[in-house]
């Protein structure tokens, strides 16, 4: 499937498909997106406690490294684990650019080991931060009770609606610990009736610019 690198509307960069005409970030801003969805309706309900988080599509890696530059700033202890089925090329990596786009130059070398460590390896990144990844179709996930928090950032609905099924969205569940958090940028009913069926409690945010409105889903 054709790639090709885009400027959202921020002035970050994204990958988008042409065949599907979907992006790996909205259109509206890349950065501006997972600052939103993630950290500020994610992230921020877990301060000052250790958090272990499930990244569902690790793309370009903009999750992880914002997540990063937010744990250093507040000296939080995050254990990262990320899911990608078809991680992107290194050329592809090189045109990314968040670490200017955040003003984060002095931590380029984070970026670049975020991209190149080993698939399936704990890497230690910095104190408290640890990250994972691993080359994963999600249907295989079936971690049990581990996460505090999971960014689920599959493809939209529209081009991959069984990214979004009760089946996956049951594994999500399972995977999460008591009192859990599931953060995304979907606000489709049928969505939302998935994550009903299999337990969890949902509301609807607002959404990041460009975007009316996310979810927010707990367990218990």
């Amino acid at each position: 499937m054709k790639r090709e690198i885009i400027q959202t509307l921020d002035g970050s960069t994204t990958i988008h498909l042409t065949e599907w005409d979907e992006c790996y970030h909205s259109k509206h801003g890349a950065i501006q997106e997972a600052q939103h969805v993630f950290i500020k309706n994610g992230l921020s309900l877990f301060q000052n406690q250790k958090v272990a988080i499930l990244e569902i599509g690790f793309g370009t890696g903009l999750n992880a490294f914002i997540t990063l530059l937010e744990a250093k700033k507040m000296q939080q202890t995050i254990d990262y684990v990320g899911v990608e089925a078809y991680p992107i090329s290194a050329e592809e990596v090189l045109k990314m650019n968040y670490v200017s786009e955040l003003n984060a130059d002095q931590e380029s070398t984070l970026f670049d080991t975020i991209h190149e460590s080993n698939w399936g390896e704990k890497v230690l990144l910095h104190d408290g931060f640890t990250l994972t990844k691993r080359k994963q179709f999600f249907e295989e996930i079936n971690d049990d009770n581990t996460y505090d928090l999971i960014y689920f950032d599959a493809f939209g609905y529209r081009v991959q609606p069984e990214l979004w099924s009760t089946e996956i969205f049951r594994k999500m569940f399972k995977a999460l610990k008591n009192n859990g958090v599931l953060v995304t940028y979907a606000a489709r009913g049928v969505v939302k009736r998935s994550m009903i069926e299999v337990g969890f409690t949902v509301e609807k945010l607002a959404g990041p610019p460009g975007k009316r409105e996310m979810f927010r889903a707990r367990k218990g």
